[in-house]
């Protein structure tokens, strides 16, 4: 059995949020729950990251959203353990005042080395939060297979996906993969 971590970003990933939508219908998938969603502090937020898949018996595989990824690359440089994959949708730049909001600026320099397992990086060519050249360099830099969704926003609840059938397709390729190797 594997278990899946829903990782939100900035503000945690409302009710109407795809990755809200799969933690109610799907029992492998836990959600990640951080003290403060509006003030993330990038120490606390790793150490509540660690402790989830620690939590875990299983194989995990991690769905990042936004400032989630960014997490899941810096919890990544000294964590690894049983995680086999990452499913990392629409990272935020938050090396780019232009493009965050300051509040994500704690967990600046983006890292940009290769990760210790399978992963998807997700992005939209109209995202305000990171241009498609910045979202495939981060998919270049992780190791990562690269999926340009087209025009989706941020691939929020704002960009009315629902369940978000697409991306649970997405999800069962990567599972299927980091799982047999």
């Amino acid at each position: 059995m594997t278990t899946c971590l829903v990782i939100p970003g900035l503000g945690g990933s409302g009710p109407t949020h795809w990755q809200s939508h799969w933690a109610r219908a799907l029992p492998q998938v836990r959600r990640v729950v951080q003290d403060d969603w509006d003030a993330p502090q990038r120490k606390a937020w790793v150490a509540t990251l660690a402790a989830a898949v620690d939590s875990c018996r299983d194989d995990v595989v991690l769905i990042a959203h936004s400032l989630g990824c960014a997490l899941v690359a810096h919890w990544a440089r000294q964590h690894g353990g049983r995680v086999r994959g990452a499913l990392l949708v629409a990272p935020a730049d938050v090396d780019s005042p232009a493009h965050t909001p300051a509040e994500v600026r704690g967990f600046a320099p983006m890292p940009l080395r290769p990760l210790p397992f399978a992963s998807i990086v997700v992005a939209s060519r109209n995202d305000p939060y990171v241009p498609m050249a910045r979202a495939r360099q981060f998919a270049d830099c992780w190791g990562s297979r690269f999926e340009d969704i087209g025009d989706a926003g941020h691939i929020n609840a704002d960009a009315g996906l629902g369940n978000w059938p697409d991306g649970l397709a997405l999800l069962d390729t990567l599972c299927a993969a980091a799982l047999t190797d």
